[in-house]
């Protein structure tokens, strides 16, 4: 799995579970799925996302992503 298809499945699952706690229990964690999405659309001009340096230290290989740094 490279950094970037690891980026999409963690942001994938945050979403989610962000979505399912919405659902059962507040709808004030709706505020943590739009912090994904800030982030993610700040990574996109910034072309750096801290979640991918962190895999990029977990050993995952960088397939040279527009997020990377």
């Amino acid at each position: 799995m490279t950094v970037n298809e690891a980026l999409r499945f963690v942001a994938g699952i945050m979403i989610l579970i962000s979505l399912l706690l919405t659902h059962f229990y507040s709808q004030n964690w709706l505020w943590f799925t739009a912090f994904i999405g800030v982030n993610l659309l700040q990574s996109s001009f910034t072309k750096w996302c801290l979640m991918m340096t962190i895999l990029k230290k977990l050993g995952l290989k960088d397939n040279n992503a527009s997020c990377s740094d």
